[in-house]
């Protein structure tokens, strides 16, 4: 550690989140010109602040409790910058910053696991995790971040730190300033608390403070294609050959199921034949781990044949060439435009397709449905099944309207007659 260093703490009002005439107090700690910034919490008149003194002009009481509290935090942070100092450790100004918050080696922080949870999955992507699984969290992480900036002008909470109402502040905070809908908010809630879990299974924390926070979904109702949609997608002709081949994977998974990371994964080697003597698809499914064999309808198995020479599909040894993410639902847009379906066209929507329009219209039972689509509980497969009773409600009661207007027309004849 060097012997000469330059430490020196200022204080000043911070004149771009001035509300009200308040300004936010910050100290700053400068050390060898590296510096840390920190909000003391306390707000001051802006045109009561002396800039030379960094301290509140005026000698009455509020300003004599004002600059004594500055003098403590100066006190505070010097005597932190001394003890670092007698010890003999390496000295930064991020380092003071942390002492005063309470934030130590011994202490892990939120965002510290946060990192190390992340980068354990993104070496463990294809093996335990899908890619788009690690890149949620990594959004979350963010989430939490700019959380933690807004609630609590740091950069970082020690998870000593963490209570109850750090999580519902959260989900108030992702519900009203990011505007997420409930479910989407759960779910980025959840992953915090996996995190969390993470920590006390390390020892880093002795219990889960998140632990009693029940992350409730709210049910909604899955867009799907109706066969109409379908056929209109399937009959119509490209001139960008990108689009015929982005249409063509959309369509293999409305017939299978598939999500796009699943069917970016599969290979020739997937295709076997079953206990029936057909061809089947044959897999696990990345993001639940189960198995997900799916018996190859006529469409998705022309849809195999038509790309089993291309040479992005060759050279990668995929059944098809698939771009990436990104590509894909920006090319989905396009297509859906040309089609005139309004509907937002995604791999989600492809699966619920295939959920319902596919099989469950068609009198496949939801056993059957819930083990191909790879879910490990039927409840989830549940709500695919409600939807297609609510499409039979819809039809029979649009059946007895017109069984009720055929009635009162023949009535109106018998009284005329």
């Amino acid at each position: 550690m060097k012997t000469n260093q330059t430490f020196s703490i200022l204080f000043w009002i911070k004149k771009s989140r001035i509300k009200n005439n308040q300004a936010p107090i910050y100290a700053r700690i400068t050390i060898d010109g590296r510096r840390a910034e920190m909000s003391i919490q306390r707000t001051v008149i802006a045109d009561k602040w002396d800039h030379h003194a960094g301290h509140m002009k005026g000698r009455d009481e509020e300003s004599q409790t004002l600059n004594s509290y500055i003098d403590m935090v100066k006190g505070s942070l010097q005597n932190h910058y001394n003890q670092l100092l007698s010890l003999g450790q390496s000295i930064t100004a991020e380092s003071i910053k942390n002492k005063y918050y309470g934030i130590s080696e011994k202490s892990k922080t939120l965002i510290e696991v946060f990192k190390y949870h992340n980068e354990q999955m993104k070496s463990r992507i294809d093996i335990d995790f899908a890619d788009g699984t690690h890149k949620r969290y990594e959004v979350t992480l963010r989430k939490v971040e700019a959380f933690i900036k807004l609630q609590y002008d740091k950069s970082d909470v020690s998870l000593d730190e963490l209570k109850y109402k750090f999580i519902s502040d959260f989900e108030f905070y992702l519900k009203t300033i990011d505007k997420l809908d409930h479910n989407t908010a759960m779910k980025y809630i959840k992953n915090v608390k996996k995190v969390i879990n993470v920590a006390v299974t390390n020892q880093w924390l002795d219990k889960n403070p998140f632990l009693t926070f029940k992350c409730t979904t709210r049910e909604v109702i899955k867009e799907f294609l109706t066969p109409e949609e379908i056929e209109t997608l399937k009959q119509k002709s490209f001139s960008a050959k990108r689009l015929e081949e982005v249409r063509d994977i959309f369509i293999f998974s409305c017939y299978t199921g598939y999500s796009f990371s699943d069917v970016e994964k599969l290979s020739p080697r997937n295709i076997m034949l079953g206990i029936d003597g057909q061809k089947w698809v044959i897999t696990q499914r990345i993001k639940t781990e189960t198995k997900s064999n799916v018996p190859l309808l006529p469409v998705a198995e022309e849809m195999i044949e038509k790309y089993k020479d291309h040479p992005e599909s060759v050279t990668k040894d995929r059944l098809f060439p698939i771009k990436s993410n990104q590509k894909v639902n920006s090319y989905l847009k396009e297509i859906a435009d040309l089609c005139g379906i309004t509907k937002p066209l995604t791999f989600h929507i492809a699966r619920h397709t295939f959920a319902t329009t596919i099989t469950l219209s068609n009198g496949v039972p939801i056993e059957s449905v819930s083990s191909m689509l790879g879910h490990k509980s039927i409840r989830t497969t549940q709500i695919y099944a409600k939807v297609v009773q609510q499409q039979v409600s819809d039809a029979m009661k649009t059946l007895k309207e017109k069984f009720a207007a055929k009635t009162h027309q023949n009535t109106l004849k018998i009284n005329a007659g």
